[in-house]
């Protein structure tokens, strides 16, 4: 019997709803369990598929090529951004999967199976992360409920973002060079702001990044970011979004921090916003602090990291 790669594909999805898996999980687990198929495939293409590896490495590679024309069939064929792409089954459209990974009712397979997450908890993963060799970044938690909410409710949505860090560039340089440059006046930080989502999809990613623009836009860097980001379309509408606006993508991998992703770099902004984080040091205690631990570093040259712990 010819092997219908489709149609298992799709049988083990909705064997298992709303848990992710790649393309090369997919291959394996349809190696392992359709064995006398498989053995068909290979005999069939015995000029290029030589070993059990070869043949899963083309299912892999016939899975990927087809998800496009798949995913028009099917709908409910979903999958993720970032490498490696993930694929799940879902009968809820985009509004109903924001509103439910919101509610704690939908947890996708990239966050912790037996222990739904609210998005707080993703605050100290994406401040680990920041704190890799690649970035380093000194991450702050900014909580809305030390704001004034003088905006009146669903203000401070708007106004200030749930993360912010000081990224040191003097980390690597000698003492003596660091103190000329501490004494001259010139640049030594550069400061981050951050919107967090559990799930950014096709429902949400515009109000997501504009809300970001509006949270974040007084930072270097600004950046949104998403512990799971949905679809093609998505992706390509925050690359649209970013290109005219500067506000990067980030995609952080929950169970791995470090193996996180730029989808989309942000654009350096030149010129902190200082009338911006006037604004906020009034409105917020955490943007105060975090004000005066910039200061602290521009007077000491010096950072400690459990001051700059971000706590869920």
């Amino acid at each position: 019997m010819a092997l219908n790669l489709r149609q298992r594909v799709i049988e083990r999805l909705q064997d298992v709803p709303d848990t992710q898996q790649t393309a090369r999980e997919l291959a394996q687990w349809i190696f392992e369990q359709f064995p006398a198929e498989c053995a068909v495939k290979k005999a069939g293409s015995a000029s290029y598929i030589h070993t059990d590896n070869d043949l899963v490495q083309q299912l892999v590679a016939e899975l990927s090529s087809s998800r496009p024309r798949w995913q028009q069939m099917h709908p409910q064929l979903k999958t993720t951004e970032g490498r490696p792409r993930h694929y799940y089954w879902s009968d809820m459209d985009a509004n109903a999967e924001v509103a439910a990974v919101e509610g704690i009712t939908f947890v996708p397979s990239a966050l912790p199976e037996s222990s739904p997450m609210r998005e707080q908890a993703l605050y100290p993963i994406l401040a680990e992360y920041l704190l890799t060799d690649e970035q380093c970044v000194y991450a702050m938690r900014i909580n809305e409920k030390r704001s004034s909410n003088r905006a009146g409710s669903g203000g401070n949505e708007w106004l200030h973002p749930d993360l912010v860090g000081l990224e040191n560039l003097t980390a690597d340089w000698t003492l003596d060079l660091r103190d000329c440059v501490r004494v001259s006046g010139e640049r030594r930080a550069r400061l981050w702001s951050f919107e967090i989502k559990l799930l950014l999809n096709r429902s949400n990613a515009r109000k997501s990044f504009f809300q970001a623009v509006s949270n974040s836009s007084w930072a270097n860097f600004g950046y949104l970011v998403g512990a799971t980001v949905e679809g093609d379309g998505t992706l390509k509408e925050l690359r649209m979004l970013a290109a005219a606006h500067g506000i990067g993508v980030i995609q952080l991998d929950v169970q791995s921090p470090s193996e996180s992703q730029i989808l989309i770099p942000a654009r350096e902004r030149s010129e902190i916003d200082w009338d911006m984080c006037n604004r906020l040091t009034e409105e917020n205690g955490d943007f105060a602090e975090f004000i005066g631990r910039i200061r602290r570093f521009h007077q000491t040259g010096e950072l400690s990291t459990s001051e700059w712990e971000a706590s869920a």
